[in-house]
């Protein structure tokens, strides 16, 4: 796959760094911009990875950034953007305006590929601020005819830096008991090598120009197995309390008034409302149609969330 060169934005995150050291390992000419040089300097570790520090939202710095590129990567996301209707500003600047600017960009400057991180639920009616934004992205993604779209629907997605299984593990570590908002919804979550696998895979296969890829692992959970498998990995499995509606919503709520990021938003609910597994009614392409075997959560999760060698972090991201 070498000789080419790709933008990636929004890749100086959990996924985004799996995916840009396969594409580094494929021989790719990756850019990469970042709002602050520290937060993805490891990056410039890797052979071919260009880190630039650039403001993704202004037009001639994006357009700058994408001049002489084969394909754009977009993987820019968030699961808190405001409130409104049909969805808050943080979500229409970053999941519908951004892709629409990328797309945009790529139809005037001749690149022919676009690759756009979207979500399993994705859906204009969707119960979620998150889930419209999503599906308004996805269109906004295919909004130039000239510029063909990939777009990708992972599940959750787990691995070594997760801010899933991670998080819950770490919970138990400080709490008694853990009282669970929509213990009962069902996930369907995905080994982040594997989704880093199905961007390469498709960048490569031209018979997914345009297509919609649904990314999901071997076994669907629920969210309180997911819990109790975070807590055994870790060495303190508790006990986990469903918690009924109106308490959820009465917890996200007490969350939201925090500084910082909510654990769990009211949003969120909203969004498990809708089970987050692959549909096969879709008839959308899955990672196994990409020629990828999937990885088990019980064959990754133990080697980053069980305390022991902190290399088992490493060792699992490479593969051994």
């Amino acid at each position: 796959m070498g000789s080419l060169k790709v933008v990636a934005i929004g890749a100086t995150g959990f996924i985004g760094g799996h995916l840009v050291a396969r594409l580094s390992e494929e021989g790719v000419d990756v850019v990469v911009p970042a709002r602050h040089y520290e937060s993805a300097k490891q990056l410039t570790l890797l052979p071919d990875v260009d880190l630039r520090v650039a403001n993704i939202h202004d037009d001639k710095v994006l357009r700058s950034l994408m001049e002489g590129c084969d394909a754009v990567i977009n993987l820019v996301g968030v699961l808190h953007g405001g409130h409104g209707r049909p969805y808050g500003e943080g979500f229409r600047r970053l999941h519908v305006e951004l892709p629409h600017r990328i797309a945009a960009a790529c139809a005037d400057l001749g690149v022919a590929r676009y690759l756009h991180m979207s979500a399993l639920g994705a859906s204009a009616q969707g119960a979620s601020m998150y889930q419209r934004s999503k599906a308004d992205g996805e269109a906004a993604a295919r909004s130039r005819p000239q510029v063909a779209a990939t777009v990708f629907r992972p599940s959750v997605v787990f691995g070594p830096g997760d801010h899933f299984l991670t998080m819950f593990a770490r919970l138990q570590r400080h709490l008694p008991v853990v009282p669970l908002a929509c213990a009962n919804a069902r996930f369907q979550p995905v080994y982040v090598g594997d989704v880093a696998s199905a961007f390469v895979r498709a960048l490569a296969q031209p018979h997914t120009r345009g297509a919609v890829i649904e990314l999901g692992g071997p076994r669907v959970y629920t969210l309180a197995e997911l819990v109790r498998l975070a807590g055994r990995y870790a060495g303190c499995e508790r006990t986990v309390i469903g918690l009924p509606d109106w308490m959820a919503r009465v917890q996200a709520g007490m969350f939201e008034m925090l500084p910082g990021d909510p654990v769990i938003s009211r949003d969120n609910l909203d969004s498990m409302k809708t089970d987050n597994v692959v549909d096969p009614a879709t008839k959308a392409l899955t990672a196994e149609a990409l020629g990828i075997k999937l990885t088990p959560l019980e064959a990754a999760a133990p080697h980053y969330l069980t305390p022991g060698d902190p290399l088992d972090a490493y060792r699992t991201r490479a593969g051994r």
